[in-house]
């Protein structure tokens, strides 16, 4: 199968607009298995107009719908989803302007979370850079993407200092979500602690120099770094499985969410 990925990136490279491609997911990272996507990152230059999507259209063949740039939203932009011999390997579409423009803002310590559909806690844009510095180059007949990548290579001081310093909102969002607790909203103290818990993930990956890429998988990413408190994981499995439903039960979830995000904050600042 590998082969044959490697056959269809260079094809993909034919594709007038098309820079170059890129293995990403949990195959580039070495930790896939068997039923396992094929997740190939199309980039391109521009705001697409000179990305030929019916040269696209034809590549992927009868049947396979084609998303241009922004068909599948302002962040994850647009690409396709195919079965190869059985299997899914999906083509998603990144501007390479606009990449290397995120690239630039991780340097001065600045990123962006956009709201985007497939992902509940919103596209943090740090993730294009984490996806050329985790991924891997399979065609790339300019060396753009090889330049990139070897840029992306180390993890950004100054986002690093951001993103553990953003911190901050759990604290806040707890406040709220007490609020919540009092009239017994157990949707909005859920939304609450969700959020919480991803802000703490993005800071101990970022404390660590990690890249949190996305939701998926992503607590149990942070679970195993360093900095994170014992039982990190189990903790936060714990609270969001059964927060309650009275305000004493949704009040004493809170409570414990309080002390497990003074724990990561203390953890932060060593």
């Amino acid at each position: 199968m590998r082969t044959i990925i490697e056959g269809m990136a260079e094809q993909l490279t034919t594709v007038p607009g098309v820079v170059g491609v890129m293995l990403g997911g949990s195959r580039a990272r070495g930790e896939h298995d068997a039923g396992s996507d094929w997740d190939l990152g199309v980039y391109y230059r521009g705001r697409g107009d000179g990305l030929d999507l019916a040269a696209l259209r034809a590549l992927a063949g009868p049947g396979t719908e084609v998303a241009g740039p922004g068909g599948w939203g302002p962040w994850v932009n647009g690409g396709a989803w195919l079965r190869v011999d059985g299997v899914a390997v999906d083509w998603i579409l990144r501007d390479l302007d606009r990449v290397e423009r995120v690239w630039a803002d991780c340097c001065e310590g600045r990123y962006e979370v956009g709201v985007q559909a497939g992902h509940p806690l919103g596209f943090w844009s740090p993730c294009y850079a984490g996806e050329v510095a985790c991924g891997q180059v399979l065609a790339d007949p300019t060396g753009e993407l090889t330049r990139l990548k070897h840029l992306t290579a180390a993890y950004p001081e100054p986002l690093r200092t951001a993103l553990t310093e953003a911190a901050w909102e759990a604290g806040f969002l707890l406040d709220l979500a007490a609020k919540g607790a009092s009239r017994a909203d157990t949707l909005y103290v859920s939304l609450c602690l969700s959020r919480a818990f991803g802000v703490l993930v993005q800071a101990l990956h970022a404390h660590d120099r990690r890249w949190c890429l996305n939701e998926k998988g992503a607590l149990a990413a942070a679970d195993r770094l360093p900095t994170a408190p014992r039982d990190f994981g189990r903790r936060v499995r714990t609270l969001l499985a059964a927060p309650g439903g009275s305000p004493d039960d949704l009040a004493a979830t809170v409570a414990r969410a309080r002390e497990l995000t003074r724990e990561t904050v203390t953890a932060l600042d060593r």
